[in-house]
């Protein structure tokens, strides 16, 4: 396959998937890298992927979509093949750039299912540009402002799901740890985090490595983090005006990280259903794919 010159990370082996592309796009002064695939003219059904992961982590779960929905799958910036901005990585600054992407791929109304970081975006995408977004799902994610809680547990039982946050706010001191040991720290990651040890082979362990090694992509991974005060100050400025009325589904996992995605989002929500998918850890799209893909599913067939 041809790839266009204006892939940011020409440098990042680049995977295909069968009966997807690759597509990049300007999304208002940053180049977003896009995987569109499925029936185009269906409803479209947007995905975003967490730290540190790419959009390969939805990887299973567009064949179970692409049947149905227009699919496609998006590197958030500095992410995957995207284009790692110097600043702007707090969740509205993000969003708009998501949005914009989009956008630029015609499709003028969408529905939004996001995980982790990913999740993150998707919350304050969906408060910045409702009128665009035909329902968003939610998947295993602490949303900074709303959700995410302020401080780090003591109990070695689940401060080893939450630790990270403080660490990636450091200034320097990751990357002075983590720079030549990207694959050991993703390994630890998604090994630890996902309930069945064999969810991710070592081309996958690679990937995700390579990634963050790119150029710039430890940097811009860790701007998630260090923007989230900033990311939590613009949902809560977006809430005191009103509340998400787009439909909004939680799903959860049997051994993740929110025991009730929909729960937690119920009061910020006003039409909010949730989703418990058994025998997953926190990473839910690669555990259980096809859980997730009917779910989504019925999701959107219930309110299209």
């Amino acid at each position: 396959m041809t790839v266009s010159e204006s892939n940011p990370a020409h440098d990042l082996p680049l995977h295909d998937l069968a009966g997807f592309t690759h597509r990049w796009v300007d999304a208002d002064g940053v180049r977003l890298h896009a995987v569109e695939g499925g029936q185009s003219a269906a409803p479209a059904v947007v995905l975003l992927a967490g730290f540190p992961q790419t959009w390969w982590a939805w990887r299973k779960v567009m064949p179970g979509l692409a049947d149905r929905f227009r699919v496609i799958a998006i590197d958030l910036p500095g992410q995957g093949h995207s284009e790692r901005p110097e600043r702007g990585y707090d969740t509205h600054t993000v969003a708009a750039h998501v949005h914009a992407a989009v956008k630029a791929l015609g499709v003028p109304s969408y529905w939004l299912a996001a995980h982790d970081i990913g999740a993150w975006v998707a919350f304050s995408l969906a408060l910045d540009h409702e009128d665009h977004l035909r329902g968003v799902a939610l998947l295993d994610a602490g949303i900074p402002g709303i959700t995410l809680p302020d401080s780090i547990p003591t109990d070695p039982a689940k401060a080893w799901k939450t630790w990270h946050f403080a660490f990636h706010l450091v200034p320097d001191l990751p990357e002075t740890l983590l720079t030549g040991r990207e694959r050991e720290y993703v390994d630890w990651f998604l090994k630890a985090k996902a309930l069945a040890p064999g969810t991710f082979d070592d081309a996958d362990l690679d990937h995700y490595a390579a990634a963050l090694a790119a150029d710039g992509g430890l940097r811009a991974s860790l701007a998630y983090y260090r923007d989230a005060a900033e990311s939590a100050r613009g949902n809560h400025q977006a809430l005191s005006r009103r509340h998400l009325t787009a439909p909004v589904l939680g799903i959860s996992s049997s051994h993740g990280s929110i025991a009730d995605m929909a729960a937690s989002l119920s009061p910020w929500a006003d039409h909010t259903t949730g989703v418990v998918v058994p025998d997953a850890g926190h990473f839910i799209p690669d555990e259980q794919p096809e859980a997730v893909a009917a779910a989504l599913a019925d999701f959107i067939a219930g309110r299209d």
